[in-house]
């Protein structure tokens, strides 16, 4: 019976060594591992996955890590001997945490589609640690079917002079023509984020385009381009049905007065085009935010992403150019990039579908024709919350008198307000 047990348990041990062996990657065959950062994605990614299996017989896997656990996920996987060859690191902090995993993508084809550079990434020694495949964006909404029926078109607007001339003209005649031209800009804490963080974001990024590009939180920052923040938010509450004392209250829908034709322009996001497109798309569009900084003519919408492809340069050279391949036919092919845009929104490549959200058509649309994308610069806000908060209450207290005593306020807390936040945050 003991001679028995042995052969069973040896038959057995057999048995599993020749499924392990069967499933196994052979040291030749070249494969794609992608760990994907968005759940929401997963099942297109893996029907992605398989159809590019079937049309070039390379194995694509795709590991979704559950929603907040990426950071947790990567460093585990990254131990493996079958490590992920396509990963994601979207913050200038991960690329000096997995720098050195990652390949060098300049002059790949997959980066020679991309149509801004935006959303790159880059090492110390400047090579390119990864590229953004998908974003978000925001600017200023319109309603183009009240424009032209205010007698107005999306092409006088080229500049903060062109669009406050627009946006006055419209407001002077807002009791007959039975609109006005900007919603409300509530500050209470679901609307003051679009102006203390997303219209902030204005003078930040000039200052950053001013410094040769920040890519980590400066200690201080100053007051050069306030004056222009400064006329885009007078405009706003100027230009607007809503008395600009009540603003600090709350209590207002700037998109239910959008979407229900009280006003021609909304501050907000391509994630706004769910609610926005019942108004049609062909009655719908996103220009940039402008504030008066020269050349702003050149500029294109806000956008952003943390959604950056990068390659493990410790993988073999063959799944490196197995995973460079893949990811070129992912932007190039019709059918894949229809699919992955129909679920990222958006992908800044020159040959990929066109996105179906009409906001972000109209990024696409900018970095195209060869504007400058405007990046996400408040990201780097220190100790965010606490300085959007000091913002706030400073636009509270201005809005009540627009006078210059008060809009003082205003820039001490945007500049004295950074750098004590920033000393509260760094020590």
């Amino acid at each position: 019976m003991k001679i028995k047990r042995i052969a069973v348990l040896l038959l057995a041990l057999c048995m599993i060594f020749a499924l392990c062996a069967c499933g196994a990657k052979k040291d030749d065959e070249a494969s794609v591992y992608w760990l994907n950062m968005k759940p929401e994605s997963d099942e297109v990614l893996q029907q992605v996955a398989a159809m590019y299996t079937e049309e070039t017989g390379v194995p694509v896997k795709v590991v979704t890590a559950a929603s907040g656990t990426y950071d947790q996920t990567l460093t585990s996987e990254m131990d493996k001997s079958d490590a992920p060859t396509l990963f994601v690191v979207g913050k200038q902090s991960t690329v000096n945490t997995w720098g050195d995993y990652c390949y060098d993508l300049t002059d790949t084809p997959v980066a020679k589609e991309l149509n801004t550079n935006a959303y790159n990434f880059y090492k110390a020694d400047g090579s390119l640690a990864s590229i953004g495949y998908c974003y978000e964006s925001y600017g200023i909404i319109v309603n183009t079917a009240l424009l032209a029926k205010a007698g107005h078109s999306l092409d006088e607007i080229k500049d903060f002079a062109s669009l406050k001339a627009v946006a006055d003209d419209i407001h002077a005649n807002a009791a007959t023509l039975g609109f006005d031209a900007f919603t409300s800009s509530g500050m209470d804490d679901s609307s003051s984020w679009r102006f203390t963080g997303h219209l902030a974001n204005m003078p930040l990024y000039y200052q950053s385009v001013d410094a040769g590009g920040w890519t980590e939180t400066p200690a201080t920052i100053t007051d050069k381009y306030l004056d222009n923040y400064r006329a885009i938010w007078d405009l706003y509450i100027t230009d607007s049905a809503y008395d600009p004392s009540t603003l600090a209250t709350g209590g207002y829908d700037a998109e239910a007065e959008f979407v229900n034709g009280e006003a021609v322009f909304y501050q907000n996001g391509s994630w706004e085009y769910s609610a926005c497109s019942a108004l049609g798309d062909d009655n719908i569009a996103m220009i940039p935010i402008y504030c008066g900084v020269a050349g702003e003519e050149n500029i294109g919408l806000c956008s952003g992403t943390e959604n950056c492809w990068a390659v493990n340069s410790n993988a073999s050279d063959a799944d490196i150019q197995a995973t460079l391949d893949f990811m070129y036919w992912c932007v190039t092919d019709p059918e894949a990039s229809e699919l992955l845009v129909g679920t990222f929104g958006v992908m800044p490549f020159t040959n990929a579908a066109p996105s179906t959200n009409a906001f972000l058509a109209d990024a696409n649309d900018y970095a195209n024709a060869g504007k400058t994308t405007v990046t996400w610069v408040f990201n780097l806000t220190p100790n965010v919350d606490n300085w959007r908060a000091g913002v706030a209450s400073a636009l509270n207290q201005y809005d009540q008198t627009q006078s210059d005593a008060d809009w003082d306020t205003v820039v001490t807390a945007f500049v004295q307000g950074w750098a004590n936040q920033y000393q509260a945050a760094n020590g």
